[in-house]
């Protein structure tokens, strides 16, 4: 496969193009739900306290900061208003909340500056750090009666409180972050660079009891887009914290990742899985991996990057070429192929807005995109 000429290729710019017109017309129908996956052609929508509220928004904003139009900065304009309106109200908030304002506050104030944006940001940041539990040195996953339960997602989240600690200068935003990192290289990224799902731990006392499967096949096996959440959010950490552990772990997860790619590069739902080729495939793990492999590639030495930035070209133009909807003008995804819990049974084979917004974010950052939402 051929390598991509950053932000000059024929091919990429084409693929920008046919992603900006499924946003279009997905912007046109004016959702006032959060999209969220796409099976006979139509998004979905949840409220805005689900956790994906974030990804559609995202997208408008990384738009509006590339091409300057004011049409996605006003469609983008509301959404965390309505976001923050929930937190006030009887909610199922959780440790998500940086998916939820990391695209929305937080991107819009870099790129408008509303000091509102600003104050939501920071108040989410607030209520994550505010469910770190200190026996156990990590973030409280979900609701419900799960007090001692901690996921391998959580990783991406902690950017919300990187960046609240720089912007309020409040120190104890990057401590909660890092000990939570910390636990997850402890605990949850194994040595071969695979990684579980789902911690279980005391929490009167911080002791590991179990770990569950969650959204893989078992405890032991490795959910593909859990592996990506790693491989992104380990780099990120890095690049907060200047600590060569999460360099290291962050390249452990890719290196696992990468290898154990099918021929298309897109991965299985897990990759311990028995008999893959006949299981559904994870284009949204593939798309966030491909980000996340662009994060590592600024974050080494140009030799060991390019490793990296190959990775995701492969990824994405697999992506691009075998497993995008742009052809099908009434399917409003904009990747086919992606899993959403499948030992539950539940979105399979569907489009899901993550998967959708971390492949614009993927061609957003080979276009040259400067600004980061996570």
């Amino acid at each position: 496969m051929n390598k991509l000429a950053t932000g000059s290729d024929p091919k990429l710019e084409g693929w920008w193009r046919e992603a900006q017109q499924k946003v279009d017309r997905l912007m046109a129908k004016g959702p006032e739900l959060a999209p969220h996956a796409a099976k006979g052609g139509e998004y979905d929508g949840l409220a805005l306290d689900n956790w994906i509220s974030g990804f559609w928004p995202g997208m408008l904003w990384i738009y509006y900061d590339i091409t300057g139009d004011e049409k996605y900065r006003n469609a983008a304009w509301e959404w965390d208003i309505h976001i923050e309106r929930l937190m006030l109200e009887e909610n199922r908030f959780h440790h998500d909340v940086g998916f939820q304002f990391l695209p929305t506050s937080v991107l819009k104030y870099k790129l408008t500056g509303d000091p509102d944006s600003r104050r939501r940001g920071l108040a989410a940041a607030n209520f994550l750090a505010g469910r770190f539990n200190l026996a156990g040195q990590y973030l409280r996953a979900w609701n419900k009666d799960l007090p001692g339960w901690a996921i391998i997602d959580c990783l991406m989240n902690l950017s919300i409180l990187f960046w609240a600690a720089e912007e309020s200068g409040d120190p104890r935003f990057t401590h909660i972050a890092k000990a939570h990192a910390d636990m997850a290289l402890k605990h949850m990224i194994r040595p071969d660079g695979s990684t579980c799902h789902v911690a279980v731990f005391d929490p009167a006392n911080g002791e590991l009891l179990e770990y569950k499967g969650g959204q893989g096949y078992a405890p032991d096996s490795c959910w593909s887009r859990g592996n990506a959440w790693a491989l992104y959010g380990m780099a990120n950490t890095y690049r907060f914290t200047g600590d060569i552990r999460y360099l290291h772990a962050s390249q452990r997860v890719a290196h696992h990742f990468i290898a154990s790619l099918p021929e298309d590069h897109v991965p299985p739902w897990d990759f311990r899985v028995p008999n893959q080729v006949a299981e559904p495939r994870d284009t949204s793990a593939a798309a966030i991996a491909a980000s996340g492999l662009l994060e590592l590639a600024t974050l080494t030495a140009p030799e060991v990057g390019a490793v990296y930035h190959q990775a995701a070209e492969r990824i994405l133009a697999s992506l691009s070429e075998e497993y995008s909807a742009f052809r099908d003008t009434g399917h409003e995804g904009i990747l086919y192929g992606a899993t959403g819990h499948k030992p539950e049974g539940v979105n399979v084979n569907v489009s899901l807005i993550y998967g959708d917004y971390y492949y614009v974010e993927t061609l957003a950052k080979l276009r040259g995109w400067s600004h980061r939402t996570f």
